[in-house]
């Protein structure tokens, strides 16, 4: 067995082991510290925290008695560490400590560390800054207001003197519209560290947050972290919980990492998806367990004015050993995809009781540049997952006109600048166990098909009481159940070791499709 490091403060170290489980180890295993037992742990990914700064440890795993792995790592330099009590902050769940915990972030040096320590302090919004390390502590809890009239808003679209270009804050449903305030906001800050034990709990309910989801009040829901055009982020550790809308909102941004964070939302919340990377270069998320109202991941990249305008793709994103435990889709490409997504890469993940495994939504109108193209998944193990793998190019929610007959028009129409278009995807190695839709279900436009799929080592069985359900989201579908691989409007597609066990009728329903390729060992 080998193990890595891939993360270091200066109290923490994170530990990656390769080879040995997904997500959960395949054994429960021992740390220990300098000759000493230190901790248990049933994770691939695991941090070991309350180490001293600038220290050097030696770190053996064990399992049943046996030496796994033997590493040696040095925890970081630190210059100061700023208590937030020491700036007025309370910690009782009753006074508003925002400013005590915002000063110390404006007062921390660079080399140094904020600090939260065991509390629950009522917030609103805090501003980060560059060259900045936030701890939130064990047992910590960041909890967040419920009134409107406490938060800030970040304005949509701000024009500049002569009106020939602007600046843009905040951002709804990939549209420059004002919104609140996040419990943590960056705007333009880089070098940032904010990992601990402790919770951000937006402390959201069906009696204020929740309650007119889709209702501009004063302005558009918060999230729990927005990130606008900020670089060299790193979101580590937390459990996050109870989010007024999206979890983690990074937009604009580059070189980001969201490592072992638990994201967690009642499964009936709206639009609580668990990270929203739009219009991102250069993320990676590792060891994050997801259960949630909505989408675990959803990647986009802008409505028409946004992605049309600074034609900002999502790319270059890395999703490895997490587990997606409830959701409508563990990994989500659109439907606000205006400016595209490329080189996205998920391996090594669970996906348990999800609507669909992926899911790209995209349709007539996205345009040109909504291109989806080189997604790979591979080694991933599905339970009970309606629809393990869609590409719906018909989508029909979130627009005014989704039902139109541009829309839903089955037959080619006419490319132009208005056409999106999906390429390149892979399924390797992938158990889906339990479906209850289908198989799968793709869709692509009869005048710009999907040019590539491909299944390899793909197995499929189907549960014995399933729900039936729509397998995508558009106009004129019907309600199936169990039903095999419905693939439509592809060019080429490759079947290699694909096996579909218990579907109602064919196990592959293939049309429209120019080339196909079978292998079988």
């Amino acid at each position: 067995m080998k193990a890595k490091v891939i993360f270091k403060t200066s109290r923490s170290i994170t530990l990656e082991i390769e080879e040995y489980g997904i997500f959960y180890a395949e054994k429960e295993y021992e740390i220990w510290l300098n000759g000493s037992f230190f901790q248990r742990s049933d994770r691939v990914i695991q941090t070991v925290y309350g180490l001293l700064p600038d220290t050097e440890y030696q770190i053996e795993l064990k399992a049943e008695g046996r030496l796994l792995a033997v590493l040696t790592a040095s925890t970081e330099y630190e210059f100061v560490t700023l208590n937030v009590r020491k700036f007025g902050a309370v910690g009782d769940g009753v006074h508003d400590d925002t400013m005590a915990i915002q000063a110390a972030i404006s007062c921390c040096p660079k080399g140094g560390r904020v600090y939260v320590p065991e509390g629950r302090y009522l917030v609103t919004s805090l501003f980060l800054k560059s060259d900045l390390v936030l701890e939130i502590g064990k047992d910590a809890v960041l909890a967040g207001h419920a009134d409107r009239e406490k938060f800030g808003v970040l304005p949509g679209i701000i024009q500049s003197w002569d009106e020939n270009s602007e600046y843009n804050l905040g951002s709804w449903e990939g549209n420059p519209l004002d919104t609140f305030t996040s419990m943590i906001t960056g705007v333009n800050v880089s070098n940032v560290i904010i990992t601990g034990e402790g919770i951000l709990d937006g402390c959201a309910t069906f009696e204020d947050w929740w309650e007119d989801d889709r209702a501009k009040i004063i302005a558009f829901r918060p999230r729990m972290v927005f990130l606008n055009r900020c670089s060299n982020i790193v979101l580590h550790g937390l459990t996050i919980q109870n989010s007024p809308s999206w979890n983690l909102h990074p937009y604009f941004s580059d070189n980001l990492r969201f490592l072992e964070l638990t994201i967690l939302n009642p499964w009936d919340s709206p639009n609580t998806d668990g990270m929203d990377p739009e219009s991102v270069n250069g993320l990676e998320v590792a060891g994050v367990y997801f259960s949630l109202g909505d989408d675990c991941i959803a990647i986009k990249s802008g409505k028409y004015y946004m992605g049309h305008k600074y034609k900002v793709p999502s790319q270059n994103i890395f999703v490895r050993q997490c587990c997606m435990n409830n959701g409508h889709g563990a990994v989500t490409i659109g439907s606000e995809m205006a400016a595209g997504a490329r080189h996205i890469r998920v391996e090594n993940c669970l996906f348990n009781r999800t609507d669909r495994g992926l899911r790209i939504k995209t349709r007539r109108g996205r345009g040109k540049d909504a291109v989806v193209e080189d997604i790979r998944f591979e080694n991933i193990k599905m339970d009970h997952v309606l629809t393990p793998f869609v590409l719906n190019s018909y989508y029909n929610c979130c627009d005014p006109d989704r039902h139109s007959d541009y829309v839903k028009c089955k037959s080619p129409l006419p490319v132009d600048n208005r056409t999106p278009s999906v390429k390149q995807m892979v399924f390797k190695n992938i158990e889906a166990r339990n479906c209850h839709v289908a198989g799968a279900f793709i869709y692509g436009l009869p005048e710009m098909k999907v040019d590539y799929v491909e299944f390899d080592n793909v197995f499929i069985t189907y549960d014995e009481n399933p729900e039936p359900d729509e397998p995508a989201m558009m106009d004129d579908i019907e309600l199936v159940a169990k039903m095999g691989l419905f693939i439509n409007n592809v060019q080429k597609l490759k079947l290699k070791n694909v096996a579909v066990q218990g579907a109602e009728g064919q196990p592959f329903i293939l049309e429209n499709i120019d080339e196909i390729i079978r292998e079988d060992e």
